[in-house]
């Protein structure tokens, strides 16, 4: 759920800024004129409405561009400023739309997940324990802390971050690279300093989807704000937002995009091939001990933890989608908390369209500031997210290799404009109902899903072919990346079915042995 900061100049087609005579940065379109003031806040602003440039989880996420201020995807935890005018549509809209970038400063952006252990029991790590291992990582490697009260809840070095999720889940949320290569150097560089710590602490991690042994009542609870509201609202919306929480671990890649019709075609190819990466991906087929009838359990429990925000969202086919389009979308998904005064306030079930008229019920009269607005943008939780770039959510955590190929995989297809554009001629035909047919099957028969004539094995494997041309032809030599997934497509045997075949066989029916085989 973290979040990696896109750097980039922003720049947008039928989008420009220019400086106006009052000295003010304004976005001209053909729609609107939206003062950017309102997006990139610096020192003066006239006290007009306030963009704070602030923290999250004590992490930096502003930075200034020439005499502009730009503010990171990054969600609030100091005080926003009270704004003192409301924020408007175009507001929003300008926001979402100032994510535009030319593609020399494209980036990608890689955040993972993993389940933290004791060697000798294979219980969750309990927050003490969590607490000790980024002390000793900070100490080590020269990260600086990030607190909550007197609770170390994070780390930040750079552009890079390590969060925590709800049930203790350890995130690395990787900084914005150029390549590849640069990406997995950041991923085996971050798990040699967890493993240089949790190895004298008697600690491992687990590269897996879904917690495979314990309990929700074993799982330790973190102690931030956030995740208290989140957990008392979760049982309201769905049966399976507690196991999402405290039970889920993902890899996911963060990708640019170069204006809004390249954020469409890319948002469109993202979620018709989602599930063609939670199944090639798929590695959670354990619960509690047992097989639970899934390859990627983790998947289907999305499908129950809260429709209003998650899920496929068709609208994005439609012929007029777009930034606006979104922003009314966000609007409409209810908010969770609001931070004011170092406190998260509870604001669960509520409407940021109430916010924005000074309506909220908890702080009445108080208007959102952008930050209020980039904050409940992280609340959101479809297959593909959008905020100032794409984020790319349908894989399972995994194994180390594995979390170099899911960005390889998406880097080859979209950020290529031939595999691009291949991709959205296969998928310009499938129906709104087949792709949620592949969303909902494809958690339980991954790759041997029916798809038309044949399988889903046979479309992912022209993908993958895609894929691999896209990265061909960015001439980085990235292509070795999906080699760890070639397999998969060719065999049709997801990592899950590996997992459930040693199950049955090697591992005599326990799920013990899977904490040594996918041990980072």
């Amino acid at each position: 759920m973290a979040l990696v900061s896109q750097a980039g100049s922003s720049c947008c087609i039928h989008l420009e800024i220019a400086r106006c005579k009052s000295g003010h940065n304004k976005v001209f379109n053909m729609a609107h004129n939206i003062d950017t003031s309102k997006l990139f806040s610096s020192a003066a602003w006239n006290s007009r409405k306030i963009l704070q440039h602030s923290n999250i989880d004590g992490l930096q996420v502003g930075h200034r561009r020439g005499d502009r201020v730009i503010v990171d995807a990054s969600p609030p935890t100091e005080d926003a400023v009270i704004a003192t005018e409301p924020l408007t549509k175009e507001d929003l809209i300008a926001y979402l739309a100032s994510g535009c970038k030319p593609k020399e400063k494209w980036r990608i952006g890689t955040e993972h997940e993993k389940f933290g252990f004791e060697l000798g029991t294979l219980r969750p790590m309990n927050y003490e324990q969590i607490a000790d291992l980024l002390y000793g990582i900070s100490e080590r490697f020269d990260w600086e802390k990030i607190m909550e009260g007197d609770k170390i809840i994070g780390l930040k070095q750079g552009k890079q971050s390590i969060s925590l999720e709800p049930g203790g889940q350890f995130e690395l949320s990787g900084a914005p690279l150029e390549t590849l290569h640069q990406t997995c150097a950041e991923v085996n560089s971050h798990l040699y300093q967890v493993k240089a710590v949790t190895e004298e602490m008697g600690l491992g991690f687990l590269g897996i989807g879904f917690q495979p042994k314990w309990e929700l009542k074993d799982i330790p609870v973190m102690p931030k704000g956030r995740y208290e509201i989140m957990r008392n609202y979760m049982p309201k919306v769905g049966t399976l937002g507690l196991d999402m929480m405290f039970r889920t671990c993902t890899v996911q890649v963060n990708l640019d995009f170069s204006s809004e019709a390249d954020m469409i075609r890319k948002f469109r190819a993202g979620l018709a091939l989602q599930p063609i990466a939670t199944a090639i991906f798929a590695n959670s087929p354990f619960t509690e001990g047992k097989p639970n009838g899934y390859l990627s359990m983790r998947s289907h429990i999305w499908s129950d933890t809260d429709n209003n925000r998650a899920g496929m969202l068709p609208f994005v086919f439609d012929n007029s989608f777009g930034f606006e389009w979104y922003v009314e979308y966000a609007l409409d998904v209810p908010m969770y908390f609001v931070y004011r005064k170092k406190k998260y306030i509870d604001c669960a079930g509520m409407s940021f369209r109430d916010f924005m008229a000074g309506k909220l019920a908890p702080i009445p009269g108080e208007l959102p500031t952008l930050n209020d607005w980039e904050n409940h943008l992280t609340t959101i939780f479809p297959e593909v997210r959008l905020k100032r770039y794409l984020e790319m959510r349908g894989a399972d955590g995994g194994p180390w290799r594995r979390l170099c190929a899911l960005p390889a995989f998406w880097v080859g297809l979209l950020y290529d404009d031939v595999s691009l554009q291949n991709v959205l001629d296969m998928t310009a035909d499938w129906t709104t109902e087949e792709r949620q047919m592949l969303r909902n099957k494809v958690p339980k028969t991954g790759l041997k899903t029916p798809f038309r004539d044949g399988l889903l094995k046979h479309v992912a494997e022209d993908v993958l072919r895609l894929a691999k041309d896209g990265l061909e032809r960015r001439g980085f030599k990235e292509t070795g990346f999906l080699n760890e997934v070639a397999e998969v497509v060719r065999t049709g045997v997801t990592p899950a079915e590996k997992l459930l075949e040693l199950y049955h066989s090697k591992w005599g029916q326990s799920v013990d042995p899977v904490y040594e085989e996918l041990l980072y």
